[in-house]
């Protein structure tokens, strides 16, 4: 969408924040021993108690308030009896509506004990994620995310996951602008406008290049052994710094 309002803005504000305080939330009582499904519950009875809808449940019928991926499931994992165990990686994936507003939003973090590579692999890509949000703006070429994500990850030795895109977000989950490629595509000529919303996720990889979605319809993991992380907010184009949604 694009904003018309301060109404608009405070809509979005206002889902952001519970979208983001739901992630905090659960990452709270992530821990060796809960069940992905518990942890989801705990996800869904706070969206519930600020009066906001899960949207993956409400826009595709996914079977869980929110999508919950552990080690090489890299996206939409559906929450179930797996039991967190030491060590995993852990990315949330929160996207809710309120007021016919939606915001997204992810986090990677790993359990304790765990190696310090996956902790600097989460804390990499969150900076990727801030260092392509603090260079967008008005006029800006859509295309400049990709590029910033692309020299990013090979500065850091990493891969980018290249199926999985940021989008348009607003009035439903995803919008125009689709396919916000994660690597550099000289042919998009599509420009960032003052007021768009949309998300930035980038998914940075030990290994592999892309994902595979398994035979439940759902679960995207990676075809080898490596291990992903993906950071991701909603925010506002404005004429200078996007305002960030989703942030706490």
């Amino acid at each position: 969408m694009t904003i018309g309002s301060q109404n608009d803005i405070d809509g979005l504000k206002e889902i952001g924040k519970i979208v983001a305080l739901t992630i905090s939330e659960m990452k709270h009582h992530a821990r060796v021993g809960i069940t992905t499904k518990e942890l989801d519950d705990i996800g869904g009875q706070f969206l519930k108690r600020h009066g906001a809808v899960p949207a993956p449940k409400t826009t595709y019928n996914f079977p869980g308030n929110t999508c919950i991926s552990i080690n090489h499931d890299v996206a939409h994992g559906i929450p179930g009896n797996r039991i967190i165990q030491p060590g995993d990686l852990i990315n949330i994936d929160v996207s809710a509506e309120l007021g016919g507003y939606y915001a997204d939003a992810g986090h990677s973090f790993p359990i304790p004990p765990y190696e310090p590579s996956l902790m600097r692999l989460c804390q990499y890509t969150h900076n990727t994620m801030m260092k392509v949000i603090s260079s967008l703006k008005h006029g800006v070429k859509l295309n400049e995310i990709g590029r910033i994500i692309e020299i990013e990850a090979k500065k850091g030795g990493y891969n980018v996951i290249k199926n999985l895109c940021s989008h348009g977000i607003g009035k439903s989950l995803h919008e125009t602008p689709k396919d916000i490629l994660p690597v550099y595509n000289k042919h998009d000529k599509r420009v960032l406008k003052e007021g768009l919303v949309i998300t930035i996720e980038p998914f940075l990889s030990t290994g592999a290049g892309y994902v595979v979605e398994q035979t439940d319809g759902w679960t995207l993991c990676v075809p080898d052994n490596s291990f992903v992380a993906q950071h991701e907010h909603t925010i506002i184009i404005t004429k200078n710094q996007p305002i960030i949604v989703t942030a706490v």
